[in-house]
């Protein structure tokens, strides 16, 4: 109990500067790292072919989606079981660790099966290139029959993010990219003693990782996370506790799949023009990981001071918390602009980028990195909404800026202009962001923070 007051009274009277970055460091990190993570496949997949390269993109919807649905769910995990170690009762805390778990296994068998019979038709839509359908197939067989990893790592490290020990998350995450990155040429080019796999080897690499981090991360849960049991003998799912996860978790699902729904729908818009365009905009997908991931970790810092001190009705901390984090976040995404304008040959050589996937690219990535700046402010915006508990505005702002104007912009500017002019969808779908983001902050100010 004294560790919570003390964690109360430090979100209540620590400088806000200081409190935020120390909530936001160790996310920040975290986000990182999975940033790495993210890119080696494609990396070193890239050296195989260009056609490799573009199936490892074309399956990114499908990764991104299991993402989703396992962040989704552990943020309604998160929230069921801190509120009920908050309330000091410890059984329902177990119980909503204990369903959770149950409910990342419930999704890997759901999508292990979809994967299974759906890969091929999944490319086959896509394209009719059969060597990307053949790698593509390979590469989403196995990250989906073998999710169990990526579902129960997000699940374990909500878990300890729920009591306070992202610490270890930092670790978890690292063990997986660490084992990543060495298993990858070793399978892929079959180097040493290892057979020499191609893209079926990169997602070995990947399930490998993440079944290791899940360990790791079993392990923390058991020896250090002592408030919660998730021994599960005699476990029967709870209605009650299912439907209180999902109610809080959904609408984050949905928020984080409409981007898969945006990149399968950008995808199929750019193979009109060839299949380079669509590599090209997966390489954007795996590089703008570096800048917006750090991002994400700091309004995973900042959500709970402003949603903690709005419950203490303490208006200056909140607006302090929301000034610095805005300035934070343009900070990391001008820093991002200024990269990927300067050096977006070099970051294209990475994935050894044939002449006309750089006659592409460059363009592609300057255009694109035009929009961080805006993003990064409707980010923050966006997760202000979540914290005083208007996560519908956020839903709201995600699904016009990449359903409603991005593939409708798209589309239009490719059929009129040509594929030089798509990229412009990005940022013309930000600006619409910001509006979006201005009107909502408007009305939530009157209506919530004014009264304070």
């Amino acid at each position: 109990m004294s560790e919570t007051i003390a964690e109360e009274n430090k979100m209540g009277t620590m400088p806000i500067p200081k409190l935020l970055i120390t909530m936001s460091l160790p996310m920040m990190i975290s986000m990182l790292v999975q940033a790495a993570y993210n890119i080696v496949d494609s990396m070193f997949v890239a050296k195989l072919s260009e056609d490799a390269l573009t199936a490892v993109s074309l399956a990114f919807p499908i990764q991104n989606l299991m993402v989703a649905v396992a962040a989704g769910t552990g943020v309604g995990i998160n929230a069921l079981l801190s509120r009920n170690l908050g309330e000091g009762r410890p059984e329902e805390a177990d119980k909503a660790a204990k369903n959770g778990i149950f409910l990342a296994l419930i999704s890997c068998l759901a999508f292990a099966l979809a994967g299974l019979l759906g890969s091929h038709a999944f490319f086959s839509v896509q394209t009719s290139n059969p060597v990307i359908i053949t790698y593509g197939t390979q590469y989403m067989t196995v990250v989906t029959a073998v999710s169990l990893g990526i579902f129960l790592q997000i699940t374990f490290e909500r878990l300890l993010q729920s009591t306070g020990r992202t610490i270890y998350n930092m670790y978890t995450q690292g063990l997986g990219a660490i084992i990543n990155i060495i298993l990858d040429p070793l399978l892929i080019f079959g180097l040493g003693p290892f057979p020499r796999l191609e893209v079926f080897g990169a997602a070995l690499a990947t399930v490998i990782g993440q079944m290791l981090a899940v360990i790791l991360s079993l392990y923390f849960n058991i020896k250090n996370n002592k408030e919660i049991n998730i021994n599960m003998r005699a476990f029967k799912p709870d209605k009650e506790v299912i439907l209180s996860i999902y109610k809080v978790g959904l609408p984050s699902i949905f928020m984080q799949a409409i981007g898969s729904v945006m990149v399968f729908g950008m995808n199929k818009i750019l193979l009109i023009f060839s299949t380079t365009a669509a590599a090209v905009y997966g390489v954007y997908f795996k590089l703008q990981s570096f800048v917006f991931l750090p991002v994400f970790g700091l309004t995973n810092g900042m959500i709970p001071i402003i949603a903690y001190n709005y419950g203490a009705k303490n208006k200056k901390r909140i607006f302090l918390t929301l000034k610095l984090s805005i300035l934070y976040a343009i900070g990391i995404m001008a820093a991002g602009l200024v990269v990927f304008h300067i050096f977006a040959p070099q970051m294209l050589a990475i994935f050894d980028a044939s002449e006309h996937m750089l006659d592409i690219g460059i363009p592609a990535l300057r255009i694109i990195s035009l929009s961080f700046i805006l993003a990064g402010f409707c980010i923050i915006i966006s997760s202000m909404f979540q914290a005083l508990g208007n996560g519908i505005y956020s839903l709201v702002m995600s699904a016009a800026r990449q359903l409603a104007v991005i593939l409708p912009v798209a589309y239009l500017l490719a059929k009129t202009f040509g594929l030089h002019m798509v990229w412009w969808s990005v940022p013309i779908s930000e600006i619409l962001s910001v509006i979006l983001s201005v009107f909502f902050y408007t009305r939530i100010k009157y209506l919530k923070l004014n009264d304070l």
